[in-house]
């Protein structure tokens, strides 16, 4: 397998050498010499305050084809449908062995929605994956797997809309205006739904989230502010994750913080593929954060967008910078054992979801029991960063915390 450090920025996206002859984009290091954990740790790309560690497999073995839809695939096509509870028809397929007869008298719940997956396909879902619409903008609390042409389910999300609980669509559709813009919430929130599982937690890092996009979206004093630095502050006007994101100032930021990745996106994920990279190991300003691993190249390609871009919302937050971590270090986080404790829960014959907790870092690990695959289809292991990494500056912004029937999401039997 080549090694990124001796192929160089030029070789490495050769259609696009002349743009990343002054685009910052940095691959340097190797492989470590030794390592016997699954995975292979290459040399990082930089972008801004990110840097991403493509992974392999250490055997160079792949799964192959894999079958799964994708949400947004699956909303932007029209296969897969997510509505309030309350509008929900016929039988819901309740977290528990026995399904119960809706009768259209159920309230509208903050923590569950109904999802429906008409697809030939079984649907893959991820932790963190927004819907917007509906009474409120959600996020998929835990991953998991929907099989295909099946019954309504009864979905565990996340608020992650405190000021709004009036309908703006029947149906929930994907954040981002297009393939190009998608989204998922980024790591500090991704942390608070998969860890605490806990409404209050997750609607305390959205508001610090959105805090930090406002000092991001901020122009300086020079353009306009009032005189004196770090007095002006620049107020969204939302409440909502999703609309924040959304917004064409914090937008923009985000992009110029991914631009040396996704300028060349094509040619990036040429040399993934090439590369047969299963996902990378996250690092911002210095700090390893985060890791996202699929079964396979194709996987991680159609999450490509969505996960850069989550990344470089997190690297807009103000922080410590640290030394550049390694290859080496990357090494390390992936290979770190587990230890501690297990949780796992799921659906018989459709999929296993395992939590993993160790000192300092927790896993998740997603399998597939459907016939044919027996595989972990996504994995996420992230360092975690304590409560003082999330404390909630206050935001100016005047809006209701409204908070309906909060509850936990209930665990799958």
């Amino acid at each position: 397998m080549k090694n990124w450090v001796r192929l160089g920025v030029a070789a490495l996206f050769v259609a696009a050498a002349a743009w990343f002859l002054g685009s910052g984009v940095i691959a340097a290091g190797g492989p470590v010499e030794g390592q016997g954990g699954p995975y292979r740790v290459l040399a990082p790309i930089e972008s801004g305050n990110l840097l991403l560690f493509p992974v392999v497999r250490a055997d160079g073995r792949s799964t192959g084809e894999t079958p799964f839809i994708t949400l947004d695939e699956g909303l932007k096509n029209g296969e897969v449908e997510v509505t309030e509870a309350g509008r929900a028809r016929g039988l819901v397929r309740p977290r528990g062995p026995h399904p119960v007869q809706d009768n259209n008298d159920r309230g509208d719940e903050v923590n569950t929605l109904v999802l429906v997956n008409h697809s030939k396909r079984p649907l893959l879902l991820l932790a963190g994956e927004i819907v917007t619409g509906g009474k409120q903008d959600r996020i998929v609390a835990k991953d998991r797997i929907v099989p295909a042409d099946a019954d309504p389910i009864d979905l565990g999300v996340f608020c992650i809309e405190p000021g709004r609980w009036t309908e703006s669509s029947a149906n929930f559709g994907a954040a981002g205006k297009s393939a190009l813009k998608s989204f998922m919430v980024q790591p500090a929130v991704r942390e608070r739904a998969m860890v605490d599982q806990d409404q209050q937690q997750v609607w305390n890092s959205v508001n610090g989230a959105i805090s930090q996009m406002e000092v991001a979206a901020a122009p300086p004093a020079s353009a306009g502010g009032p005189q004196g630095e770090g007095s002006y502050h620049r107020t969204l006007g939302t409440s909502s994750y999703a609309k924040a994101m959304q917004d064409s100032t914090v937008s923009e930021k985000v992009d110029e913080a991914a631009a040396p990745v996704m300028n060349a996106r094509e040619q990036v994920l040429a040399q993934l593929r090439e590369e047969h990279a299963i996902g990378v190991v996250v690092a911002v300003r210095g700090e390893i954060i985060w890791a996202d691993l699929f079964a396979n190249t194709d996987l991680l390609s159609r999450y490509w967008t969505k996960l850069v871009r989550s990344y470089a919302a997190e690297s807009l937050a103000e922080g410590e910078d640290h030394p550049a971590s390694t290859v080496a270090d990357a090494q390390r986080f992936l290979d770190a054992p587990t230890g501690g404790t297990e949780n796992s829960e799921g659906e018989v014959g459709i999929y296993r979801y395992r939590e993993l907790k160790s000192s300092g870092a927790e896993t998740f690990v997603l399998e597939s029991l459907l016939p044919g695959t027996g595989y972990e289809v996504h994995l996420s292991k992230m360092k975690l960063r304590g409560e003082e990494s999330h404390v909630v500056k206050p935001r100016p912004s005047g809006l209701p915390m409204y908070r309906p029937d909060i509850r936990r999401p209930g665990v799958i039997e």
